[in-house]
């Protein structure tokens, strides 16, 4: 071929080479499942159900969705692979990227895939089999004679599009180990995915519903945004080259203003450390969640901050946004706005927790730990000071006084800091202090009330100690008469 002078040879690709090199784009169950559901959003669904023959002889995995549907012509484009580019102008609620999402997406998983469509009274369909690609080195796409044999095909009632996987080659292969119960396990795992990515689109404005296999998927908001103890900073709002970026900081309740089911959810399986951090949704879908974008690092403390950023799909370029869409980086201008938001948002996060500590222990009137800053350095030493130990020690013969100090002072220097910071760190829900018998509690404060009263506390006063400190705050009810009869 020549073009004036310039000459030109055609190099199109060997199918049966590529077609096997698409399949490899690192893609998971539940990510690719989240990829055709992309699509059946973007086809305006309103419901979209999961299938999965897992016991089959032949297992299969569907995607059924009653969105516009395509004709015959419209289907074919869309099974051809890069059948739109990512330049193109795109409608403000796609949710597409490359035009490659169905036929990466499924071929990841399997080695046939069908899509049957409808669309006013034409029903179309068409095949993707790898093996066909394979032996005849061809880009062919098989045409069904009756679309309407397809496996789940007889639930497309209306307009509408199925997507079934067959040849599962990469979930059940016995090359690859696998097995229906692994099948099974990662169904549920993507379940959990969708609920989660697609949280927005399940409970927000035209309410999308999702199932698998008729059981309803609820959407789960990363950021307990309804609950009362919620922290929600202020919305901020910037453009990059005209196209608008919202960020929502947040700051999580600490877990005693939740139930421990609700901490042990909004943990998620890597627990709140790890899922601190910048959530980023293009048109409402979470592309990439749990990162700080290198702008800081994952801290204790700051396990309860996350932001949410929304994009829109014209900024796919400047984020870098993958073929999955599964990673992304913030554009430079943007990294500079993030820094100083995530250096002013960590100050509540570490409030939350702190404040559970040496403000507490502030207000605690009579604590039996101490915490002593000494510049860098902090450690906790046992208050000598509390009346219950004076009162104590002073009942001691003097020889008795200097083992009684060395023995609070082993007690103060053994104090486990590793084992504790390691247990609140991980579980800081099930970490409790040991519950003391009702009948040592009413003897202890029984004794320290009597104390307190010769140190010319009036009544009033000598309560609001005790209530200031564990274990009477805790168990007021059972020591509340012996303050009654101090009054009288």
């Amino acid at each position: 071929m020549t073009d004036g002078t310039q000459q030109y040879e055609l190099l199109p690709p060997r199918a049966s080479a590529l077609v096997e090199s698409l399949r490899d784009m690192g893609y998971s169950l539940k990510t690719a499942l989240a990829d055709v559901v992309d699509n059946s959003i973007t086809a305006g669904a309103q419901h979209i159900r999961l299938f999965a023959d897992t016991h089959e002889e032949i297992p299969a995995i569907g995607i059924l969705d009653d969105g516009t549907g395509m004709t015959k012509n419209e289907l074919l484009e869309a099974m051809r692979p890069g059948t739109r580019s990512p330049l193109d102008a795109r409608d403000a609620t796609d949710l597409g990227r490359f035009g490659l999402g169905l036929k990466t997406a499924s071929f990841s998983q399997c080695r046939r895939l069908t899509v049957v469509t409808r669309k006013g009274e034409e029903l179309s369909a068409a095949v993707w089999d790898l093996d066909a690609v394979a032996t005849r080195d061809e880009w062919v796409v098989e045409i069904p004679d009756a679309p309407g044999g397809v496996r789940w095909a007889n639930r497309l009632d209306g307009n509408g599009t199925l997507v079934v996987w067959e040849k599962l080659d990469r979930l059940v292969g016995a090359a690859q180990g696998g097995s229906g119960g692994d099948l099974l396990l990662q169904l549920d795992e993507a379940a959990t995915h969708i609920e989660f990515v697609f949280h927005r689109f399940l409970a927000g404005r035209g309410q999308v519903k999702i199932s698998l296999n008729d059981r309803p998927l609820e959407p789960f908001d990363p950021f307990h945004s309804t609950h009362p103890a919620t922290q929600h900073h202020p919305d901020e709002d910037m453009t990059l080259a005209g196209k608008p970026i919202r960020i929502r900081p947040v700051t999580l309740p600490h877990h005693d203003k939740v139930s421990s089911t609700e901490w042990r959810r909004y943990a998620g399986p890597q627990g709140y450390v790890p899922n601190q951090g910048f959530y980023l949704y293009r048109n409402r879908r979470l592309i990439v969640h749990g990162t700080w974008f290198r702008l800081a690092r994952k801290l204790e403390l700051t396990k309860l901050a996350r932001v949410a950023i929304d994009i829109p799909n014209t900024m796919d370029a400047e984020w870098k946004i993958d073929v999955k869409k599964a990673s992304a980086q913030p554009p430079p201008p943007v990294r500079k706005r993030l820094k100083k938001i995530v250096d002013r948002l960590a100050d509540p996060s570490r409030r939350t927790y702190r404040a559970r500590g040496p403000g507490q222990a502030t207000r605690n009137r009579l604590p039996v730990w101490t915490r002593i800053q000494n510049k860098n350095r902090v450690s906790y030493d046992i208050a000598h000071e509390h009346p219950t130990l004076q009162a104590f020690r002073e009942g001691l013969a003097p020889d008795q006084m200097h083992d009684y100090d060395r023995l609070l002072k082993l007690v103060s220097s053994s104090l486990p800091i590793d084992s504790l910071h390691h247990d609140v760190s991980a579980n800081p829900e099930v970490v409790d202090a040991i519950a003391m018998p009702k009948a040592d509690i009413r003897t202890l404060a029984a004794d320290l009330i009597q104390v307190l009263e010769a140190r010319d506390l009036p009544p009033d006063a000598i309560a609001n100690h005790l209530r200031s400190a564990d274990p009477f705050q805790t168990q007021w009810d059972d020591i509340a008469d012996l303050l009654d009869g101090l009054r009288r």
